[in-house]
């Protein structure tokens, strides 16, 4: 079965009681893991967690079907995370659904992959398993989550303190969430005592706004200020903020240019198409500027480039923890430098 990123939350209840394998894939990462999120707090008794990466699927295919198929150590129910980019978990996911017995619920969170991949064309006839695509939700999609997420957790949110933390955290849902929970702890509310937070608050946890966060980074790379550059490397180690989180920034950021570009095509108008969104809220107002620039800079098979570049750094951010801030600025550095030379 199929679903689409608006009826998925309507779909997800039938498709844990039909379903064996979710194949959750697309540009959003922080879409594909509230999905999975959602889905694991649907099972009846999900059990224990075993995660598994893609990569080490490519290379033992038949790894997921023994594990899906196996007793978990404590003999109570399991279900198997898969962390993937693009079709690596095919011919696993293939070997494990040729196989006899029922699996354990699997659910495949394959970043960059589309529902036009050959694990998506696999699965999504197939009666018990779920195929659903998200891309990044635009600015309001954002901050009526941060509302959302913020009613949930008892905590009162104006509109400009929610359109704040939707900035701060770079549209990135699992970074607000993050958020909503400090907020949560430090005003000591819940659903059945609800707290109104205000600016202070905010403040008082740590949240960054759009002139002190993740952004004025991102905006220094993908517009090939190298000039700004060393100034904002060095206070973001001085504010200690995360390099996976920094890259999942850019990562968005990328992907929206990417939806930008399919919309304006190789001779539209740029300036038209950013003021429409703006107007439109899909872009916040102050953004202009830096999307104008970075919109023109980033087009066509150099985007794509650049789309690629950022799986294989993530990959080595995980693979190397210790090392990521270094590697994260090497890689930042020789990005910004190549676009500042590109007209």
């Amino acid at each position: 079965m199929k679903a689409t990123q608006k009826d998925f939350k309507s779909i997800a209840p039938r498709a844990v009681r039909e379903a064996r394998v979710f194949f959750l894939c697309g540009p959003d990462e922080a879409g594909i893991q509230d999905a999975a999120n959602l889905l694991v707090s649907l099972l009846p008794d999900p059990g224990e967690r075993v995660e598994m990466a893609g990569a080490d699927l490519r290379r033992d295919p038949v790894r997921l079907g023994d594990e899906a198929r196996s007793t978990s150590l404590f003999g109570g129910n399991r279900h198997i995370w898969v962390r993937a980019s693009g079709d690596e978990a095919h011919d696993a996911l293939a070997t494990l659904v040729s196989g006899e017995a029922e699996p354990c619920p699997v659910l495949v969170l394959a970043a960059n992959a589309t529902d036009k991949s050959r694990s998506a064309k696999l699965l999504a006839a197939r009666p018990d398993a779920l195929v659903a695509m998200f891309y990044p939700p635009d600015f309001r999609d954002v901050v009526s989550a941060v509302r959302n997420m913020a009613d949930g957790a008892g905590v009162k949110l104006s509109g400009d303190l929610a359109d704040r933390i939707a900035r701060a955290a770079a549209m990135d849902t699992r970074i607000a969430r993050a958020e909503i929970e400090k907020l949560a702890l430090y005003l000591d509310a819940s659903p059945q005592a609800p707290r109104a937070a205000d600016a202070a608050a905010l403040e008082a946890i740590g949240a960054r706004t759009e002139d002190d966060g993740l952004m004025p980074l991102v905006n220094a790379v993908l517009s090939g200020q190298v000039d700004r550059l060393p100034r904002e490397l060095q206070r973001m180690r001085e504010l200690g903020l995360n390099p996976v989180g920094l890259l999942l920034a850019i990562e968005r950021r990328a992907a929206h240019l990417a939806q930008l570009a399919a919309k304006v095509g190789p001779r539209g108008d740029i300036g038209a198409l950013i003021d429409a969104e703006a107007g439109a809220r899909r872009i916040f107002w102050k953004d202009k500027g830096d999307y104008n620039v970075q919109l023109r800079k980033w087009r066509g098979p150099r985007l794509g480039r650049l789309v690629d570049r950022m799986m294989q750094l993530h990959r080595a951010l995980l693979a190397n923890s210790q090392q990521a801030e270094l590697l994260l600025a090497q890689e930042l550095t020789e990005i910004a430098g190549f676009i500042a030379r590109r007209k």
